[in-house]
């Protein structure tokens, strides 16, 4: 009777061991799968969606070390995303995977009417990962993905893993993925946002962007530098592609835009960048501006005032600084030029984010910073915070903006 039992067991082994490596040979074989990079979504004709979809397309073995892979894109149009991606996997032939999907791009015009159904769609797929970036396009989603070329990368997916590492020291575009879109559009505290993305158009000669409040003041070339949004930079390459800037939104639909400043003190007040590069006025010398690098010391204090039913916000924060551009006789060594230099610092930043937070709040109507965290802890229970109505009472908001920064003066020589 043992060795019956022992003919059995070992039958059973042999069966675990043959249904698991049959998994290898079935439609889900990595040669029967198609790798989506990236969706590109559009409007069409009878409130349809033109769906495009980025492929990867891995290079040879044989060919060498410096050749970068040919872009592959499918464009479909379809009345859902889902039935777009139906559509796709019977004219390829193979199954569309979207582990992978880096970005998902959407058009102005189709961001602009409202965006929770495709959003909700891809969340409700898992195969795609939070972490995947959300991208407003100024142009249509297929033309920005047929202008990416990426010009250090060979390997598109490598591009579109690493772009948005340039938030973290630059602070011109958010790191925005579809996962915190998801949860702002479930939560009664923050708005969504996105990056803002656009094609270079070689304004060079032509640059005149829409500029900010704050940057109508001077005319001075370094603070056109900072009023670029998407579609507005001077940059030549071969690559047409520029992410710059921010788009709002208010619920799911989309309702402005922020330049590169405003785009610095949004992310400086969510903690978000670590390090970034302003043009403030330079004390000693009238319609000059000097170049600062400016490193936050710690995490922004943020308090919110409800006791009326105008929000007063409260914010504090604190930055190192080197002087990074100076002229042959400059004297930016001494302690009192130095002050000087901080207290110019300390006006500039608090009109940028005087500027910027109104904007989101009288413009806008819209909270992406996430006051609401802050405010919520004022109040005992979460009905009591309901009744306060958050999102809508952030439209009459005031702001107070403390900033402290500590100006060195970079510079390895020194005064004998």
């Amino acid at each position: 009777m043992s060795k019956w039992f022992k003919n059995i067991f070992i039958l059973i082994i042999i069966l675990v061991f043959i249904s698991a490596f049959s998994s290898s040979y079935s439609s889900l074989n990595i040669d029967n799968l198609t790798y989506v990079l990236a969706i590109g979504i559009d409007s069409s004709d009878d409130n349809k969606l033109e769906v495009s979809f980025h492929f990867s397309n891995p290079i040879p073995a044989e060919s060498s070390a410096s050749e970068k892979s040919s872009p592959i894109i499918n464009t479909v149009t379809a009345s859902s995303l889902s039935n777009a991606i139906n559509l796709v996997n019977g004219y390829q032939g193979r199954q569309l995977n979207l582990s992978h999907c880096k970005v998902i791009i959407f058009s102005e015009e189709i961001a602009s009417k409202g965006i929770s159904d495709e959003i909700y769609t891809l969340i409700n797929d898992t195969q795609v990962r939070p972490s995947a970036n959300i991208i407003v396009s100024k142009c249509n989603a297929k033309y920005y993905m047929n202008q990416i070329q990426p010009e250090i990368e060979n390997l598109l997916s490598k591009y579109y893993e690493i772009f948005t590492e340039s938030s973290k020291y630059v602070g011109h575009m958010p790191n925005a993925t579809i996962g915190d879109f998801f949860n702002a559009l479930l939560c009664n505290t923050c708005e969504p946002y996105a990056i803002l993305g656009g094609i270079n158009k070689d304004n060079s000669k032509t640059n005149s962007t829409e500029a900010s409040d704050f940057g109508d003041n001077s005319n001075n070339d370094s603070q056109k530098d900072y009023n670029i949004k998407a579609n507005d930079s001077s940059v030549e390459g071969e690559n047409k592609v520029e992410n710059i800037g921010v788009a709002v939104f208010k619920e799911d639909k989309l309702v402005g835009e922020l330049n590169a400043l405003e785009t610095i003190a949004f992310l400086s007040i969510r903690n978000k960048v670590n390090r970034f590069l302003v043009s403030v006025p330079d004390p000693l010398n009238d319609n000059e501006y000097l170049d600062l690098y400016l490193t936050p010391k710690g995490s922004t204090s943020v308090k919110v005032d409800t006791s009326t039913s105008s929000p007063y916000v409260k914010i504090k924060c604190d930055f190192t600084a080197q002087i990074y551009s100076m002229s042959e006789n400059s004297k930016y060594l001494s302690d009192d030029v130095l002050n000087a230099v901080s207290d110019s610092c300390n006006s500039y930043l608090e009109s940028m984010f005087l500027d910027y937070l109104y904007k989101t709040s009288k413009d806008f109507k819209s909270d992406i910073n996430g006051f609401g965290n802050f405010a919520a802890k004022n109040f005992t229970t979460t009905s009591e915070y309901e009744d306060y109505n958050w999102l809508e009472s952030y439209k009459d908001a005031f702001f107070n903006v403390q900033v402290n920064t500590s100006v060195k003066s970079g510079m390895l020589i020194s005064e004998s």
